[in-house]
């Protein structure tokens, strides 16, 4: 069995609005192994974002611990938060998060420009190029975001997200913006990378998103309040999503 990505012990996130404190996150216990694949559900306030911000370093929890990959994170000032959000998380988010006036290749070259050792020109661009054919974008990378649907700038995103090979992609409701044909080929691309080895963690209020992970957590009040394993279901439309076809 592999051992864990991610561990948490005892996680609580408190905020203070005025003299009204929130308690976002209330003492959560996870743990998820190298290659797992979870879905995190749960009603609006219930907790998910804020622990998905957490998990990626992008905030740190009033107390207890999290260690990502043997490294406890809980304690790392925002530099080193940084370099481990580099390196070892990819994000994909609902809104694709692309910058409008660069093409789809600067865009997934990005992350390469703040790592510790940056490359050159020519290996960004080459790596840029090999993340968008892995998720079938052969022949777009001087698109913009304008020229390109809904499908294929998520496409653009998961290809940023992976550009640094990291072993943890966090996805924040990937298919809310986009139809019901293109999510199921978005979630099978999830599918295929998670089979390639990557360990996915993603946040959906769609429970047909949420069954093609193989377990299912479910938030609410800040507190992990079931964990179901799941039967992996078959990749849906993995010719089309990885074949490079076309997606709305």
């Amino acid at each position: 069995m592999s051992p864990p990505l991610i561990e948490t012990y005892g996680l609580v996130k408190i905020y203070r609005m005025g003299d009204v404190e929130v308690r976002a996150l209330d003492r959560v216990e996870l743990a998820v192994r190298k290659g797992e694949f979870v879905a995190v559900m749960g009603p609006s306030g219930s907790g998910k974002s804020t622990f998905m911000n957490v998990l990626g370093c992008l905030d740190r929890p009033t107390s207890g611990r999290y260690v990502l990959d043997g490294t406890d994170v809980s304690e790392l000032g925002a530099d080193e938060r940084a370099e481990v959000r580099n390196a070892r998380i990819g994000f994909v988010f609902q809104n694709f998060n692309l910058l409008p006036r660069t093409s789809a290749l600067e865009n997934v070259e990005l992350p390469l420009l703040y790592g510790r050792e940056p490359l050159g020109a020519k290996d960004r661009i080459e790596r840029a190029r090999r993340a968008l054919a892995r998720v079938g974008l052969s022949g777009r990378e001087a698109h913009y975001p304008s020229q390109m649907s809904g499908g294929e700038q998520q496409r653009v995103a998961i290809a940023r997200a992976l550009i640094t090979d990291p072993p943890l992609l966090l996805a924040d409701e990937p298919t809310g913006n986009l139809d019901s044909r293109t999510s199921e080929e978005v979630i099978g691309l999830f599918q295929q990378l998670n089979e390639q080895g990557k360990t996915v963690l993603l946040i959906t209020h769609e429970p047909d998103i949420a069954r093609h992970a193989r377990r299912i957590l479910h938030m609410l009040d800040g507190r992990i309040v079931s964990d179901e394993p799941l039967e992996q279901r078959p990749i849906a439309a993995r010719e089309r999503v990885m074949g490079g076809g076309p997606m709305r």
